[in-house]
């Protein structure tokens, strides 16, 4: 099995869990709403990937893991989409949680995920007991503060913010807890797998500060120019939109470059430069390469 259908499943079998006959219908609606359809699931991917660079020996835990990494990424998702942050209508192609069932159910939806996340690791703890120790305390680290997305997500009320601060806490910390959870899972040290998170994190904040200025909100599943409109830091409004390209450049390439020596390096690398893609499509980044070299060929 893939690691797409590995995650889809997952997913399915915990939301499953608990969407039982005794369950509020609206609220166990609003969970699979926000979950499904799923957008690239790269953070669950990066997860199992690095589990399975390590040798996946657990695999139940990885896939818990990696579930629970989504969980909580679905999660902000819900809560950043809330009227009293950016007001977003649609999300995933589809209408945002707070849209579709109103914002009391959004919050408690967002609450939900969080703890379901939790829920999730611990049902493995008997299993493998002190990996899943570890697993919950990355969880916890990735999330709360003051280095996680929650830490990330306040850097948006203050009126000073450090950029790199910013973007390590809302996007970097959960792509390092995905690549230290995906090694703890396999038994592996976490400490060799942080720099690779880290680069990806802040390549992918700056990648969706670059999208939210040069795409549009149908390619994208949902609104853009919200950094603008809300005034939030953005690698754009600091370098420019060709700074801002070649940033993420450099920070994909030292996320290649941070992977550490194991079989699965390749496959890793592969997984990186498709991602890398994906992001930063060829006829968003021409344009920005064709005028930089157009002012490097000017006289000076």
């Amino acid at each position: 099995m893939d690691t797409v259908r590995r995650i889809e499943a997952v997913l399915a079998e915990v939301l499953g869990e608990v969407n039982g006959p005794q369950a509020p219908r609206q609220l166990a609606a609003a969970l699979k709403h926000a979950v499904f359809p799923g957008g690239a699931r790269i953070r669950p991917r990066l997860c199992l990937a690095v589990a399975m660079a390590c040798g996946d020996d657990a695999p139940a835990l990885a896939n818990a893991g990696a579930a629970a990494i989504e969980l909580l990424h679905c999660a902000s998702l819900v809560h950043d989409d809330l009227p009293c942050f950016d007001d977003a209508d649609t999300r995933r192609g589809q209408p945002s949680v707070h849209k579709a069932f109103g914002e009391r159910l959004a919050v408690l939806a967002g609450d939900a995920l969080i703890v379901l996340a939790f829920q999730t690791v611990s049902a493995q703890v008997l299993h493998a007991p002190q990996r899943c120790a570890k697993l919950l305390a990355t969880l916890s680290h990735g999330v709360g503060m003051p280095f996680g997305i929650v830490a990330g997500q306040a850097w948006e009320c203050e009126s000073t913010v450090d950029l790199g601060h910013y973007q390590r806490a809302k996007t970097g910390a959960l792509f390092s807890a995905a690549t230290s959870i995906g090694a703890a899972a396999a038994g592996h040290a976490c400490e060799p797998w942080l720099d690779l998170g880290r680069w990806l994190g802040e390549a992918y904040q700056v990648a969706d500060d670059i999208r939210d200025v040069a795409s549009d909100a149908l390619e994208l599943g949902k609104p853009t120019g919200q950094d603008l409109a809300h005034g939030r830091p953005s690698a754009v409004s600091a370098l420019g939109l060709g700074g801002a390209v070649a940033r993420f450049e450099r920070l994909m390439t030292h996320a290649l470059e941070s992977i550490p020596d194991c079989p699965g390096s390749r496959s890793l690398q592969a997984l990186i430069r498709a991602e890398s893609r994906r992001l930063i499509p060829t006829h968003l980044a021409r344009p920005v390469h064709a005028a930089r070299r157009e002012l490097e060929s000017r006289p000076a």
